[in-house]
């Protein structure tokens, strides 16, 4: 049996194509003609001998070939861009400084933190998990080097847009509001809060009556009453609790931005690295 070497750059456009779900955006993204990205794809086909790619609607989905050579790729770049942030960074001391929204606060932690440790074991990490008014406070007065927060219409200077994510209608498994008839109860951080004002202003706009039943200051309390059968929520489906569902049959949410922000334009190469760490992540995690 002949021995397989994977291009690993030919590998990084197959799995950003697919996690963008579009492989001309993957091809903007490491500044590619779409040409060449579809090149790089047939020669991945030829390379491993069978389709990894088929037709889906408009579209391209993954074949059972693609489903396994899309996991191991994404296991390879990761190991190959931990051992290139290793290499570069492995004199670098000091302290980075990043504040986060309780939404990304298990997973992006666990993983690109632990990452980015790795790769840098003399560095010190201060994380914060905090909520957007206290995040952009913190930012702007230069006490976060890096602050990933929901966009409230607050101009900050030193922004990067990291993507739209839809809202949702957050419920119980099985649970059917009974919006045309019911006050409808909702489970909602305490003001202010953009996702609870966007759930006020969709309903006040349909005419539907709403109350609000729970309050909380922290996601864990949202998720806790909203399991209990107290009410619905409305958030993001990032990090959205499996034995929780998104609801149909309800009026439509407007879009919210993951901004990305920094204390300073010219940012320490330990900024630079855990924001490109925070960044990959970012693509395994969001949905696309």
């Amino acid at each position: 049996m002949r021995t397989l070497t994977f291009d690993l750059d030919v590998l990084r456009s197959f799995v950003l194509g697919i996690e963008l779900g579009s492989f001309a955006k993957a091809a903007d993204r490491l500044g590619r003609s779409t040409s060449a990205v579809s090149a790089q794809l047939k020669k991945l086909e030829e390379q491993v001998d069978f389709p990894i790619l088929r037709k889906s609607g408009r579209g391209l989905s993954l074949t059972p070939h693609g489903e396994v050579l899309f996991s191991y790729a994404k296991r390879l770049l990761t190991l190959n861009d931990e051992a290139a942030s290793a290499i570069r960074g492995a004199d670098l001391e000091g302290c980075v400084r990043l504040g986060l929204q309780e939404d990304f606060g298990e997973t992006l932690l666990t993983e690109a933190l632990a990452c980015f440790v790795r790769a840098h074991p003399k560095v010190r990490v201060e994380a914060r998990v905090a909520r957007n008014a206290e995040l952009f406070e913190l930012i702007d007065t230069n006490q976060l080097d890096l602050a990933l927060t929901w966009n409230n219409g607050k101009d900050l200077p030193y922004s990067r847009r990291v993507a739209e994510l839809a809202m949702c209608w957050i419920g119980r498994h099985g649970e059917k509001p009974n919006w045309q008839m019911d006050t409808l109860p909702l489970v909602a951080f305490d003001a202010p809060c953009l996702m609870r004002s966007a759930a006020t202003n969709t309903l006040d706009r349909a005419g539907i009556p709403w109350r609000v039943t729970f309050s909380s200051a922290s996601l864990s309390g949202i998720w806790a009453a909203v399991s209990a059968g107290l009410g619905i929520s409305v958030r993001t489906r990032v990090g959205l609790p499996k034995h929780l569902q998104i609801l149909e049959d309800l009026p439509e949410l407007p879009t919210i931005n993951l901004m990305l922000y920094r204390a300073q334009a010219e940012s320490s190469p330990l900024v630079n690295e855990l924001e490109e760490i925070i960044l990959s992540n970012l693509n395994n995690l969001l949905p696309a």
